[in-house]
């Protein structure tokens, strides 16, 4: 049925690989607002996850008004991603290992919403010793198309058996666009949905949730049959 016995891994860009929370909060920071902390955030959807929840939403409201403002604040969220913004620990070590192992396709599959999000998840991927052009496939996903469209062209793309693909992400979407396409998930619970929300909002069994990117990368490793890589 499959031409080879290559194995798939997908990776989600921000919350997962990338300490989005840090980028967005700096960004935000540079324009006089305040988004919260992190637990706070991630109880957010939507609209108020990004402008601030309760307690900050008016001030931040008024501060968005007008086209201007916003095209404002996406550039500086653009330059920081480019810039400043890091990899949660151990995850260059994790990719740049999976990129060299002969047999797994790596991919980036991400919403992001900086301008030019190649470019700038080229610029913030090269700054860890990473070059974007060594994945196997790299998509950016529109607002409002969902990623199980993208993991399937991935698996197709390669002719991957579903048994051997993996996806990895952050939010309780990722988690139905992988099973929904028959790939294996690796959720973690430290990025844009906490851990409460994801197990019993969302009912992801426990076992597939990573409280940590330590735990997430020790995971992938394990299921991949590789060694953990020394420490750089």
């Amino acid at each position: 049925m499959y031409p080879n016995k290559e194995r798939l891994i997908l990776f989600d860009a921000d919350g997962t690989t990338i300490d989005a929370f840090s980028a967005i909060d700096m960004a935000f920071s540079r324009h006089n607002m305040n988004i919260g902390d992190l637990e706070r955030f991630q109880k957010r959807r939507n609209l108020f996850k990004y402008l601030g929840g309760l307690k900050e939403f008016p001030f931040n409201l008024k501060k968005q008004i007008g086209n201007h403002s916003r095209k404002q604040l996406l550039s500086t969220l653009t330059e920081v991603y480019r810039h400043e913004a890091q990899l949660f620990p151990g995850m260059a070590e994790l990719i740049q290992t999976l990129i060299a192992a002969p047999d797994i396709r790596v991919g980036l599959v991400t919403r992001n919403i900086t301008y030019e999000p190649e470019i700038t998840l080229r610029q913030l991927f090269l700054r860890h010793g990473i070059d974007t052009k060594d994945l196997d496939y790299m998509v950016r996903v529109p607002l409002g198309q969902e990623k199980a469209l993208h993991f399937r062209l991935a698996r197709e793309q390669f002719k991957i058996n579903p048994a051997r693909a993996y996806a990895c992400g952050d939010e309780h979407k990722d988690y139905l666009a992988a099973i929904t396409t028959g790939i294996h998930p690796f959720i973690v619970s430290y990025g844009f949905e906490d851990h409460r929300r994801l197990t019993r909002k969302f009912d992801i069994p426990e076992e597939l949730v990573s409280r940590s990117p330590s735990d997430l990368c020790a995971c992938v490793l394990h299921a991949l049959d590789i060694d953990q890589p020394a420490a750089s």
